[in-house]
């Protein structure tokens, strides 16, 4: 029996993150054996934002070189750049024509985003999840992991497969729907300067996240620095502490400890007990992943091999799904 796809993808824009990795790739890692997987460098994302032109290809390699340093194994999984094929391009004009606008109007995102972006705001930012929904549609992913914030995006996939089976498939569906595949431990990573919001790239502050690539001592630093309150004793449970809470859960999933093993081990704990602990074991569950990425970094022929094999695996699929919605749409075959 075939394994269900897989389909997911990080935006290049910046270095990942321990909420990248914890809250999506290392569940992806963990998983990748059950299904037939493909995650891209969404670079064409990338910039519904402000870019620079001069390290988006350089970002681009970096995330894949991450992707592998992480632990994605070529034996279950393609890894390839979004951009590298058209067709992720040219399926989101195709569903643009039959995407409602209010629908992504409707966007929680978009209106979050749209604040922030003022009168610049640009359609690429409105029509993003147009493009997410190409990215999956493309593989006819069975299952996609996604977020608690990506859920709605998700959903948006599904009514556009919808509604394009039922205006063109002619009682067949010649898009999947795909299902999300979430899991809720460390699902949401919070930033260490206010633990009621999401650990971000976009964040100006580089004190609220650590990156995966960072220095023992820029780890220190920042765990050294990061909001706590004045209780003495942590609780992961106490909505009220919600600093408390996210730090324990760092520790709990770094250290492959149990909810129940921390919350003894931490209850009676004062932060300056705390925050040494919490930094030796995201130093030493971070180290593999940096040696591993600078091996493959100095390594530039692999990782471009491994582009440019994912690029033709994912190519064989999503250019005969291109294909099949354009027949479906009536377009004529290519001379």
């Amino acid at each position: 029996m075939a394994k269900q796809r897989v389909l997911s993808g990080v935006q290049p824009t910046g270095n990942l993150h321990l909420g990248n990795y914890l809250g999506a790739i290392r569940n992806w890692v963990q998983g990748q054996s059950e299904y037939d997987n493909f995650f891209c460098v969404v670079d064409l994302h990338a910039i519904t934002v402000p870019h620079d032109p001069a390290t988006l290809a350089e970002n681009t390699y970096k995330i894949a070189a991450l992707y592998l340093a992480c632990g994605i194994d070529l034996n279950y999984s393609s890894i390839f750049v979004q951009s590298h094929l058209p067709a992720h391009s040219e399926l989101t004009w195709l569903l643009n024509c039959i995407t409602p606008l209010n629908w992504l109007q409707d966007m929680i995102q978009f209106k979050e985003k749209a604040v922030k972006q003022g009168e610049n705001v640009n359609t690429g930012l409105l029509d993003y999840p147009v493009l997410m929904a190409a990215d999956i549609l493309l593989y006819q992913a069975d299952k996609v992991p996604v977020g608690e914030d990506q859920k709605q995006h998700l959903e948006l996939t599904r009514d556009i497969a919808v509604r394009f089976n039922h205006l063109f498939g002619n009682g067949k569906k010649v898009l999947k729907l795909p299902d999300p595949l979430i899991r809720s431990e460390g699902a949401r990573v919070m930033s260490l300067t206010d633990g009621t919001k999401k650990m971000s790239k976009s964040d100006p502050s580089e004190l609220s996240r650590i990156n995966l690539l960072d220095s023992p001592e820029e780890i220190q630093k920042k765990i050294k620095r990061c909001k706590t309150d004045p209780v003495r004793g942590l609780s992961l449970d106490d909505p009220e502490r919600p600093e408390s809470r996210n730090l324990l859960t760092l520790y709990m999933l770094l250290s492959g400890k149990t909810k129940e093993e921390v919350a003894a081990e931490c209850a009676d704990m004062g932060w300056g007990q705390f925050k040494p602990l919490l930094t030796e074991t995201m130093i030493n569950a971070l180290k593999p992943i940096q040696e591993k990425y600078y091996a493959v970094m100095n390594e530039k022929g692999y990782l471009e091999s491994v582009l440019r094999e994912g690029k033709e695996k994912a190519g064989a699929i999503a250019n005969q799904t291109l294909a099949e919605v354009k027949a479906a749409m009536g377009y004529s075959q290519p001379l």
